[in-house]
């Protein structure tokens, strides 16, 4: 099994607008990325049961090949900004990835 943190030179997150949070994980290499999409294993149930979500706020995956990267879109809890809000960029996010492991 491998941590997240072994296959990735980037695990980030950032809000798209006010009420999106978008995940980025950008693979070591190509071999890597290929092999995780492959895998089945980054997927929408994995990805809320990691957030503790609704399948259904798992909005998108997109594997986007020129970077060796996954992009994850879900909505944000507290709208950015608003009372209550403690992480305004939504740049604090992407903790619950950091648990995650694959078989590659």
């Amino acid at each position: 099994m491998k941590k997240i943190l072994d296959i990735a030179r980037v695990v980030r997150s950032k809000n798209s607008g006010p009420y999106e949070l978008v995940l980025d994980v950008m693979l070591k290499n190509r071999e890597l990325f290929d092999a995780l999409r492959a895998s089945g294993q980054f997927s929408p149930e994995r990805l809320a049961a990691a957030y503790g979500v609704e399948l259904s706020e798992i909005r998108d995956i997109v594997w986007f090949e020129p970077a060796n990267a996954v992009k994850v879109v879900m909505p944000r809890r507290i709208v950015s900004g608003a009372p209550g809000d403690s992480d305004v960029y939504g740049a604090q996010q992407h903790a619950p990835l950091l648990g995650m492991e694959f078989d590659l």
